[in-house]
């Protein structure tokens, strides 16, 4: 892309710098002009879309390679590494091609079933057992060893099924007299189980009822535009909306570790793509509904059922049977990009996405492609005349590319004009505008939880229960897009699956708007950083509430102390107070004072009244950066930003250091009170250190010290954010998880409130995203 960019003629460059939304047609036809004649263009698309020079193909030889790899590793008991190389195998296995192929690709879901056994993972072993039967119902391993798996969870009337019919198919008589002996084995279980059998369901998912969702209207206002609106009051922590996405992608990062279709962590018995060797899925329904197939059992392998009795005729059938093969009305986003190429792999996220909306709306239109039609796609806002000349190029270029990519794919014409590719260039626009980052939220399990709780030492996870938001994946959902954005919001986004809920935090009245967060919030960066990011990633300059009127977290989040020790004044630098007062110019004329006693007792202006009071600001027009806005004393701030650098940067080497050590911390100490003689003391640096503390102190065992830096840093972020905020929660589970490890009794207190929080963010669905809290609810 860098190359391809370079070698564009200036003359281009400038021009297509320069253009405007109406220029577009013209632009992209002069850039396809002169890549269609550039030989190192041609090249990249021939190397992208050439299944024969891909690497993303099937391929025998590899998976065979990979198998005796596999072989080798569990004869030495490896098991770890010959599950990994038996997954690799399957990866790159032909699995429609010959019956040779096909019994392969059998042969390593059993070998990796035999695997997972070993490995305790029993469901995730009669999973494969499963789709090895799928392909060859006459594989006596596969009832063999998924007789087994079976008889290790208890299940011993299917264990005994699974067994009688791996005899019945069994050739050899060596075998068939191992199996017998199995029999036995699982026959004495059962009747010492007081012949009960105690059969367990697992469940993909969990489907809980929710009221219906609100009816909301649309809105439109001069700032703002288009937005989404209450028609009625709304209480706190109801459910307003679900969607499932118009199309969506995972990101790169998470191509190994998630489901490319449900984007839901992957189990150790992933499922590879039944055509190319790019996707993984959690299994083979999200196989199916991504586009693929699945491998089917042979005709002449029924033949096995004349050998049974009717009771086992019946249970090969219900085993065997493929229940995921019929596809629900899931567009199968994943087909088109499924042929060995390797464009999906290599291009951008976010233009894969592109080419997955242009296919879906191509499909729902019924295959036509005379014309791009997006329908609702095609009233989602974009930011193109506002772009840096350099992301106009690199969207003109990567139009034109993916132009190129969807025409190789079978079954579309997709037109390569200037027309089409300018609809392309506004779609990228489009995406990066209105796509969602769908994320998972990642919680230390409980097993990991009770090593802390039962030994009182910290767990190899980490020294306290972070909660972590991990990005999975970018969709787009066409009516969720049209809630706005807010830096102070209203509504929280969570996913369940693919599908998209969105619910408030707080009380909504009748007409006021509901608005999501895009980025950064009032209480994680300040404003000028704030409007600067949404200014580079959306184009579009924030005018919400928590950037046009005065948030006490705006005024301390990166102040200064007095030089005062005792004055609870703050500092400010002079880019705050630019940012602060050109919100004073617009606020209404009843303001009409520089007394900012008055503008505390102004509803309009979003501040903790409480903190604020004890700072009363005179004549906050005519403020200079550096002194004190509550006693008018000097600080130099210049020095004193060098003092508060060389601090943090000396707290992070005590603290990340490898070495560390109680004597380490406790000489750190002196630092941490430099800092706060020095900032603000809500400062968010400070809550930094001390949650840092908190967590060093841990893997030291100090875990009385680790509670009260936890606290503290709580403490602030209460002030930058509010006491119910979702990152307070967060931090409770830290703090809970601490106070558990010393049998604290404030324990119980921390994890009802964390569990409020959670509420009020997540509903119904707390123990869905957070299953594992609910160890920390039964501790407590």
């Amino acid at each position: 892309m860098e190359k391809l960019k370079s070698l564009v003629p200036g003359t281009l460059k400038q021009i297509i710098a320069e253009s405007i939304t109406d220029d577009l047609p013209s632009t992209c036809s002069s850039l396809l002009d002169f890549l269609l004649h550039f030989e190192p263009f041609q090249q990249m698309v021939k190397d992208l879309t050439d299944p024969e020079v891909a690497l993303c193909g099937k391929s025998k030889e590899g998976a065979l390679e990979s198998k005796h790899k596999g072989n080798r590793c569990f004869l030495k008991s490896d098991y770890a590494n010959a599950l990994d190389f038996y997954t690799q195998a399957l990866r790159v296995a032909p699995m429609d091609a010959h019956e040779a192929d096909r019994n392969l690709v059998a042969t390593l879901y059993v070998n990796r079933a035999s695997v997972l056994q070993k490995m305790g993972l029993v469901r995730e072993c009669v999973r494969d057992c499963n789709r090895a039967l799928r392909i060859s119902s006459n594989y006596a391993k596969a009832w063999f060893r998924r007789g087994k798996a079976n008889a290790a969870m208890e299940r011993y009337e299917d264990a005994i099924c699974d067994l009688d019919v791996a005899k019945s198919v069994e050739a050899s008589d060596g075998g068939k007299k191992q199996i017998e002996s199995e029999i036995k084995v699982v026959l004495d279980q059962q009747y010492r189980a007081a012949s009960s059998s105690r059969q367990h369901n697992q469940n993909d998912s969990i489907v809980l009822d929710e009221p219906q969702q609100m009816k909301l209207q649309c809105v439109t206002t001069p700032e703002k535009g288009k937005g989404l609106a209450s028609m009625v009051d709304i209480l706190q922590a109801s459910l307003v909306h679900t969607e499932d996405p118009f199309a969506t992608i995972i990101l790169k990062p998470r191509r190994e570790t998630h489901c490319h279709y449900c984007l839901n962590e992957l189990p150790a018995d992933k499922v590879p793509c039944t055509s190319c060797s790019i996707p993984w899925y959690c299994s083979q329904k999200c196989c199916i509904e991504a586009g693929g197939e699945i491998c089917c059992d042979y005709p002449n392998n029924r033949s096995i059922h004349k050998y049974l009795s009717d009771n086992l005729q019946r249970y090969v059938v219900d085993t065997t049977l493929n229940a995921d093969s019929e596809r629900a009305n899931q567009i199968p986003e994943h087909k088109h990009e499924c042929n060995g190429v390797h464009w999906p792999a290599v291009l951008p996220s976010e233009i894969v996405l592109v080419g997955r909306v242009l296919v879906n709306s191509i499909i729902k239109r019924g295959g036509s492609t005379d014309r791009f039609n997006l329908g609702a796609i095609s009233d989602l806002s974009h930011h193109y005349s506002r772009m840096s000349p350099e992301s106009k190029l690199e969207l003109h270029i990567y139009a034109t590319v993916l132009s190129c990519c969807l025409q190789h794919c079978n079954g579309f014409e997709v037109p390569i004009n200037g027309i089409s590719i300018s609809q392309i260039v506004i779609l990228i626009s489009q995406i990066r505008v209105n796509s969602m980052t769908i994320v998972r939220m990642k919680f230390p399990n409980h097993h990991e939880l009770e090593d802390q709780f039962g030994n009182l030492s910290p767990w190899k996870g980490g020294p306290t229960s972070n909660v972590e938001q991990v990005r999975v994946g970018q969709a787009i959902y066409t009516s969720a897009s049209l809630f706005n954005h807010s830096c102070q919001p209203n509504i929280h986004a969570y996913f369940l699956s693919r599908t998209l809920h969105i619910r408030t935090t707080e009380f909504v009245a009748a007409g006021s708007p509901l608005e999501l967060s895009y980025g950064p919030q009032v209480g994680q960066w300040d404003c000028k950083d704030r409007i600067k990011f949404l200014e580079d990633e959306y184009s579009f300059r924030c005018q919400c509430t928590g950037c046009s009127k005065m948030n006490f977290s705006d005024l301390v989040l990166n102040a200064f102390h007095c030089v005062k020790l005792n004055c609870s004044g703050i500092v400010l630098e002079s880019s705050v107070i630019n940012c602060e007062k050109e919100k004073l110019k617009h606020l209404p004329n009843i303001l009409n004072t520089d007394s900012i006693d008055s503008l505390l007792q102004a509803k309009e202006l979003n501040i903790v009244s409480k903190a604020v009071n004890d700072m009363q600001i005179n004549s906050f027009f005519q403020l200079n950066p550096g002194y004190c806005l509550k006693c008018g004393t000097y600080r130099d701030l210049e020095s004193s930003s060098v003092a508060a650098n060389n601090c943090i940067r000396r707290l992070q080497n005590s603290i990340d250091s490898k070495t560390i050590s109680r004597t380490t911390l406790l000489g750190a100490l002196s630092s941490l009170g430099v800092l706060r003689s020095t900032l603000h003391a809500y400062n968010r640096n400070i809550a930094e250190a001390e949650d840092n503390f908190a967590q060093a102190f841990c893997l030291v065992g100090e875990m009385q010290s680790a509670m009260e830096h936890c606290k503290a840093s709580i403490e602030i972020l209460e002030k930058l954010y509010n006491c119910n905020h979702i990152v307070v929660g967060y931090e409770l589970v830290k703090l809970s998880s601490i106070q558990l490890s010393l049998r604290d009794s404030g324990a119980v207190d921390s994890i009802d409130r964390l569990y409020q929080i959670f509420s009020c963010y997540y509903g119904s669905h707390t123990d869905v995203i957070f299953p594992d809290l609910q160890f920390l609810r039964k501790e407590g």
